[in-house]
């Protein structure tokens, strides 16, 4: 059978493993990890019932695909460790920002298969979504078989390697906007006279819902929106506010933050 191993099983690295067991795709016994911090990798194989590895280069040697889970400030380090372990038999995957596949291929040759990724934070609950993008020595049936691993924790799609930074824009530090409107509207609800937990849940799964309705109707949001407002109503009135206030400009200019921070984060 296949083994995957992971290297950092930190709140990313984490998910990903917890998903892949939890869907299906992996066996326990076909899971390894490695990490830095024992007290850190001792909770995560109790509670997946997978393996540790003693260090990164053991966890190389044993496994056919290695997720890459470490901060981009520590692969000047640990590349040097995999590359003496490394057979280009192996596919490693990265998920650090910043970090282009061609640094990678520095330490671990031209012949290397490298795919990138970039996953975002629900992950945690099964609701991710991760873009992936392969070097040239990655398959079809190898580029196949990562979209089926990342689809075990939510949604995957190939792109581009350099659509990375407009991904970290549109959906690896998006939820953090998100997370700011389910705030904002839940403030205001208690503002309203509504108890905090409940609003929370109000806001949340109106998000919740209308994604939903975005990816399970095929209808244009702008129409979705149109379709929420009645003439004359609430609704309108909101959006007309939001929209005076430059709230899709507000947007795109956190958007655009993101994207300019990670191109000069970015390392080839």
């Amino acid at each position: 059978m296949m083994k995957i191993g992971f290297i950092g099983v930190g709140n990313m690295g984490g998910a990903i493993l917890k998903g892949l067991i939890e869907k299906g795709f992996s066996a326990p016994e076909d899971v390894l990890a490695f990490d830095a911090d024992p007290a850190k990798l001792k909770e995560k194989c109790e509670s997946c019932g997978i393996s540790s590895c003693e260090s990164a280069g053991e966890l190389v040697r044993s496994s056919d695909i290695i997720i890459l889970g470490v901060k981009p400030d520590v692969f000047s380090e640990i590349l040097p460790e995999i590359a003496k372990s490394y057979v280009p038999e192996k596919t490693l995957i990265s998920m650090a920002a910043g970090i282009g596949i061609s640094f990678i291929e520095k330490y671990l040759g031209s012949t290397a298969k490298i795919i990138r990724i970039m996953p975002n934070t629900p992950a945690m609950v099964g609701e991710a979504m991760t873009a992936v993008a392969g070097n040239r020595n990655i398959t079809e049936k190898g580029m196949e078989q990562a979209l089926s691993l990342f689809r075990s924790i939510g949604k995957a799609e190939e792109v581009a390697e350099e659509l990375i930074h407009c991904v970290i824009g549109v959906s690896g530090s998006s939820p953090a906007y998100t997370y700011m409107y389910i705030d904002a509207l839940a403030d205001t609800a208690v503002k309203n006279g509504m108890e905090r937990e409940k609003a929370l849940t109000f806001a949340a799964q109106a998000v919740l819902g209308a994604a939903k309705m975005v990816l399970e109707t095929g209808v244009d949001p702008v129409q979705l929106r149109i379709n929420v407002c009645s003439p004359g109503g609430t609704t309108i009135e909101a959006v007309l506010k939001l929209q005076e206030n430059g709230f899709e400009k507000l947007i795109a200019e956190g958007f655009s933050a993101a994207v300019e921070k990670s191109k000069l984060m970015a390392k080839k």
